[in-house]
């Protein structure tokens, strides 16, 4: 079998969710599966193509404009692909009659938090997801989450729907027990509203026991209020914006920390719940849409368009009893997870 995969964003320098999934499930499919050829398309030259298996060919597609549209799209009449799959989102409206797509949906916050997203954004995904979603042979879900908004808002049917986790580095997400001791919560993620920083910052300015709030993430969009408030609120000194922290650095900023603080209003998955609980880091995270489902017992979930409440999860990881027993937790939980689980159910997919 010759599986197509669009490995644009699998490869960029600095990664965040759909780039990290794009990677690290191309590393396990490579570890995996000796038996079927992969022709990975790419944007650019990437910098780890070397060691790789000889049944990963990797083809660089030269459109600077509309690369799925037209680069991708064109590719699908180029080469005898068995299956194109696409690990974010986007299909090519024109592709090859009767070539199999598999493709992930991450989640569908441009449906539920529109006004949170670009309008170009907005109105692209918009577009793929109640069209061309529809076109699709298969989708692959992140989480349960994810599928029933797939039911629910785009109207797919259930049957086309699998729902597979991601999974997380094991060898790098691990405890670093010969740190200092600390005093800081921190979050992790893109910093843009709908990670919810803005009462994540009103809620540490009640923390007076504890230093610092330490947030390591890439500047996103409508993000100038979030970095203006901690001024606003007298606690400049006190909240550290870090700007984006590769991932070798992230596990001993997880282990020093009090607590990962995470309350977004809306997540397809969440892995920085997953880096956390490997590091032995208590989460606190919100009780809606897929986090819950993916932080298991190994959370202290919260209202997260409740100040009080966030602040109330706060002050309860504080307590060595209850922190303890989450970590412990914590630990249980991500047994459920791997990206060689990811590899080998997504490889049943593409089959």
């Amino acid at each position: 079998m010759i599986i197509g995969f669009d490995g644009s964003r699998a490869f960029l320098s600095v990664r965040s969710g759909t780039e990290n999934y794009s990677f690290q499930l191309l590393k396990a499919l490579a570890k995996i599966d000796h038996k079927n050829k992969y022709k990975v398309y790419l944007r650019s030259q990437g910098p780890t193509l070397r060691g790789w298996p000889s049944n990963f060919q990797f083809s660089i597609l030269n459109f600077q404009f509309l690369w799925t549209q037209r680069g991708l799209a064109l590719q699908t009449f180029k080469d005898k692909l068995d299956v194109l799959f696409v690990p974010a989102h986007t299909l090519p409206v024109i592709r090859k009659p009767g070539l199999k797509t598999v493709v992930t949906v991450h989640d569908l916050g441009s449906e539920y938090l529109p006004q949170m997203h670009q309008i170009k954004q907005r109105l692209y995904l918009s577009f793929m997801q109640k069209v061309q979603l529809q076109g699709a042979t298969k989708i692959i879900a992140v989480s349960k989450a994810t599928k029933d908004d797939l039911i629910k808002k785009i109207g797919l049917d259930p049957q086309k729907i699998s729902v597979i986790y991601e999974g997380y580095d094991k060898k790098l997400f691990k405890p670093h027990y010969s740190l200092p001791a600390t005093n800081y919560f921190l979050f992790v993620g893109t910093v843009q509203p709908r990670k919810n920083l803005e009462r994540i910052i009103t809620a540490f300015s009640h923390q007076l026991s504890v230093d610092r709030l330490v947030i390591a993430g890439n500047k996103g969009w409508l993000s100038d209020k979030i970095y203006d408030l901690p001024k606003k609120l007298g606690i400049e000194k006190r909240v550290k914006f870090l700007g984006y922290v590769p991932d070798g650095k992230l596990p001993a900023l997880y282990s020093g920390a009090i607590a990962l603080v995470f309350p977004s209003l809306f997540e397809g998955f969440g892995l920085p719940i997953l880096e956390a609980q490997a590091c032995g880091c208590p989460v606190i995270t919100s009780n809606v849409s897929s986090m819950p489902e993916v932080a298991g017992k190994g959370a202290i979930l919260v209202d997260p368009y409740n100040i009080d409440d966030i602040v109330k999860g706060m002050e309860r990881v504080k307590s060595q009893e209850s922190r303890v027993k989450i970590i412990k937790a914590g630990f249980e939980n991500i047994k459920r997870f791997s990206w060689e689980k990811c590899a080998r159910e997504t490889l049943k997919i593409l089959s």
